[in-house]
């Protein structure tokens, strides 16, 4: 089996850094493997500090086996530094794995996305592997497919990353008439975000536009039933990402076995959906008494 090589995305944030490098270090085909380093550059006079300590941590040991370092001198933003990157490797290798620098993994990680990338490289529906699972409370199979997209710790193939479309406007049309169904029976709010994208309303999200390039092909994803991936990211100190802890999971060191019969597994899709709508219970709730809070001590 070739392996993929490994895209690691990084910015202004060494601690996460080095904690997801370690944990890449740890898997046993990171010896066998080439990784591919993006640094992007500072913003702004403020962020030189943290983005030379992050480009010191890069450079602190060899991760993997080849280890190639890119530092951007100007910052291109998260989203453009990937789609770049992914582009790039995909030329050059037909497919990649994707890392940004707040993503910790299981040990068997890269074993389970070289695995997936390996058996469904010609599997022309399969356009996304992830190695996070949502913490979703019932029993799930080994893995599953699903038609939306995550992007934490995933890889896909030169063969589907072409119909990458970054078009807000363009992919906004093409999801219109299925909007309901993008939204995962509106528990979540994707078709918003692409029309932010459109508007240049927040961070340029590369995510959202991947997903809505998926899902008009009529694409799958593969995901773990337990997540081979931990976000400690969410935590405040990104660009992208508000503090909470609705995505929390415990790293799995197993091994599964993948499904050889490729369409979504429809139970898993409303368990996923029960666990959105939850979630968003959950966000109005504090909310609520956040607001009550406040009205309290505004009248103090």
């Amino acid at each position: 089996m070739k392996l993929a090589p490994i895209a690691f995305f990084a910015y202004n944030r060494p601690r996460h850094a080095l904690s997801s490098l370690v944990s890449l270090a740890d898997n046993a085909l990171a010896q066998e493997s080439t990784l591919y380093l993006f640094c992007d550059g500072p913003k702004n006079e403020d962020d030189f500090r943290n983005v030379r300590r992050v480009r010191d941590v890069v450079r602190k040991k060899k991760w993997c086996r080849r280890v190639h370092v890119v530092e951007r001198s100007e910052n291109v933003g998260l989203a453009r530094s990937i789609v770049s990157g992914v582009d790039e490797l995909c030329d050059a290798y037909g497919k990649v794995i994707v890392i940004e620098d707040d993503l910790v993994l299981s040990p068997r990680f890269l074993t389970f996305m070289n695995e997936a990338l390996e058996k469904y490289r010609d599997a022309s529906r399969v356009m996304h592997v992830s190695g996070y699972c949502w913490p979703l409370r019932d029993r799930i199979p080994d893995a599953f497919f699903l038609g939306i997209t995550n992007s934490w710790g995933w890889g896909t193939w030169k063969r589907a990353w072409q119909h990458f479309d970054f078009d807000a406007e363009s992919l906004i049309a093409k999801v219109a008439q299925r909007k309901k169904a993008f939204n995962l029976k509106d528990s979540r709010p994707f078709f918003g975000m692409l029309k932010k994208q459109a508007l240049n309303i927040g961070a340029e999200s590369w995510a959202v536009r991947w997903y809505a390039s998926v899902f008009i092909k009529g694409g799958l994803a593969l995901f773990p039933g337990l997540s081979y991936v931990q976000n400690i990211g969410m935590d405040g100190s990104g660009t992208n990402c508000a503090s909470t802890q609705s995505y929390d999971t415990t790293l799995y060191h197993g091994s599964i076995v993948l499904p050889d019969k490729i369409s979504e597994n429809r139970a898993v899709r409303k368990r996923l959906i029960k666990y959105f709508r939850r979630m968003n219970r959950q966000k109005r709730h504090i909310s609520f008494w956040r607001q009550s809070e406040n009205n309290i001590k505004g009248a103090e």
